[in-house]
C-alpha cells in the first residue's frame, strides 16, 4: 500500500472535498479525483460518494478511515524508528498554519532546518482556524499553528505569544496616525473583513453591538492580500488587523495602523498538536524550533503574559 495514497485519501476524508485538497496541494482537482479513483479501484469498490457540494464517505470508506490511520501512524513510526537507528534526523513534517504568519515565520524555521537538520522536509498547509482544527482532529497535520481567544487547557497546545489588534488605513490617515484608536471610533467607518462565518468576524461584530452599533461593512473578502490591497489604494477605507499580516506593508509605508483599544481584543498565538498518535523525532524538533526560536523580524515577537 502506497503511503501518499493512503495520506491523500485521509485528506480528502477530513476534507469531505476533493476541490479543497485541490487547491491546499496546488492542482487540478482531476488530478486529485483520478488518484482517488485508483485508490478506490486498488480496494475493491468506491470509497465515497460523489455529491454537489464534495465527497461523502461510504459505509466501506468510513470503516477504512480508521484502519488507514491506524496503519499510516504505524509505518510512520517504523520509519522514523529505523531513521533513528541510522543515527539520522529526518522526515516529513506536516505543519498548519494561519496565513498571517506564514511566510515570516516558516523562512526562519526552513533556514534553521537546512542549517541543522537538512533532513528534515516542510509540508506546510495555509488555512483558516476552522480547517486546521478539523485537520488536526483528523490527523492531516502533525502540529498547527492557530489563533485562540482563550487561553488553551491541556497538554495538547502551547501558547507562543499574543496578537492585538490594529485599525489599518493607507498612510497618511489622520484615524490611524494615533497611536491608539478607541474600538467605539470604528462607528460609520467603511470597512474591509472577511466573510461569514468567520470566528474573527463575529468577534467584531459582537463587540460593535455590546457597544450599541454595527460595522459598516462595505466590502467582505476572506483574502488577507486582498483586504490590504483594497485598503492600501482607497483613502478613507478601513479594515481591523492582526499585526503579523501588516508587519512588512507598515516597514514599506504602504498600510498605517492604529492599536485598538476600550476593548484591547487580543488573541492567543498557539502551538497545537493532534490529541492522538505520537510525535516523531521530526515533528518534536521542528516544534522546538517554532516555540523558542529567534528570528531576526519574527512575527511572534510580543511574548503572552498569563
Amino acid at each position: 500500500m502506497n503511503i501518499e495514497s493512503v495520506r491523500l485519501f485521509l485528506e480528502v476524508a477530513d476534507s469531505g472535498s476533493i476541490s479543497k485538497v485541490a487547491a491546499r496541494r496546488q492542482t487540478v482537482q482531476s488530478h486529485i479525483s483520478r488518484q482517488i479513483s485508483d485508490f478506490e479501484k486498488l480496494h475493491g469498490g468506491a470509497l465515497f460518494v460523489r455529491t454537489g457540494r464534495g465527497v461523502v464517505l461510504t459505509d466501506t470508506g468510513s470503516r477504512a478511515v480508521p484502519k488507514l490511520r491506524r496503519w499510516l501512524q504505524e509505518t510512520e513510526a517504523l520509519s522514523e524508528s529505523l531513521r533513528a537507528d541510522a543515527s539520522t534526523l529526518s522526515g516529513e513534517v506536516r505543519l498548519g498554519i494561519i496565513p498571517s504568519a506564514a511566510h515570516q515565520l516558516m523562512t526562519c524555521v526552513f533556514q534553521r532546518l537546512r542549517a541543522e537538520h537538512p533532513g528534515i522536509r516542510l509540508n506546510v498547509v495555509e488555512a483558516q482556524g476552522t480547517e486546521l482544527n478539523a485537520m488536526l482532529d483528523g490527523g492531516s497535520v502533525d502540529m498547527a499553528i492557530l489563533f485562540r481567544f482563550q487561553t488553551p487547557r491541556g497538554s495538547e497546545e502551547k501558547v507562543l505569544s499574543v496578537a492585538h489588534t490594529f485599525l489599518v488605513s493607507a498612510p497618511g490617515d489622520p484615524l490611524t496616525r494615533q497611536p491608539e484608536v478607541r474600538f467605539g471610533q470604528l462607528r460609520g467607518l467603511p470597512l474591509v473583513l472577511p466573510r461569514r462565518p468567520s470566528e474573527w468576524r463575529n468577534a467584531l461584530d459582537e463587540t460593535a453591538r455590546s457597544r450599541g452599533f454595527g460595522l459598516d461593512t462595505i466590502v467582505e473578502a476572506d483574502s488577507l492580500t486582498l483586504q490590504k490591497e483594497l485598503v492600501a489604494g482607497t483613502p478613507g477605507l478601513y479594515t481591523v488587523l492582526g499585526p503579523f499580516s501588516i508587519t512588512q506593508e507598515r516597514r514599506d509605508g504602504r498600510l498605517q495602523a492604529s492599536r485598538l483599544l476600550e476593548p484591547d481584543l487580543y488573541r492567543l498565538v498557539t502551538l497545537a498538536f493532534p490529541r492522538q498518535g505520537k510525535m516523531s523525532a521530526a515533528s518534536r524538533c521542528v516544534a522546538g524550533m517554532i516555540s523558542d526560536w529567534s528570528c531576526p523580524h519574527a512575527p511572534f515577537h510580543q511574548p503572552f503574559a498569563a
